[in-house]
């Protein structure tokens, strides 16, 4: 059984940046691919990253690309996330999810993942 948990939100003014970690507890980490989901209030789960297991291939959402970066470290058990010129609209509890399958891809689809972190609070505001 793999656990997830979040860390490193907070609330920043806009322009500013966080670092959002994602900590696995199990085995084989390396045979997970990882998705950095969002959620606002009122609105629908939003992915807006992930990383495959095989070769850390990276997809990001057009809402985010260009200002986020993802990125994992394998041997802490690691996915980081981090967000610069944040925006208002990027205000929102910031969930990682996990799915054991070893490939090249990942998707950015709430139902393709097994396993979630509790999240944590990402506040923009001036």
């Amino acid at each position: 059984q793999l656990q997830l948990v979040e860390s490193g939100g907070g609330s920043v003014q806009p322009g500013g940046s966080l670092r959002l970690s994602c900590e696995a507890s199990g085995f084989a980490f390396d045979y997970y691919a990882i998705g950095w989901f969002r959620q606002a209030p009122g609105k629908k789960r939003e992915g807006i990253s992930c990383i495959s297991s095989q070769d850390g291939s990276i997809l990001y959402a057009d809402s985010v690309k260009g200002r986020f970066t993802l990125s994992r470290d394998n041997a802490k058990n690691m996915v980081y996330l981090q967000m610069n010129n944040l925006k208002r609209e990027d205000t929102a509890i910031y969930l990682c999810a996990a799915r054991i399958v070893h490939q090249t891809e990942c998707v950015m689809t709430t139902g393709w993942y097994d396993y979630w972190g509790e999240g944590t609070q990402v506040t923009v505001s001036s």
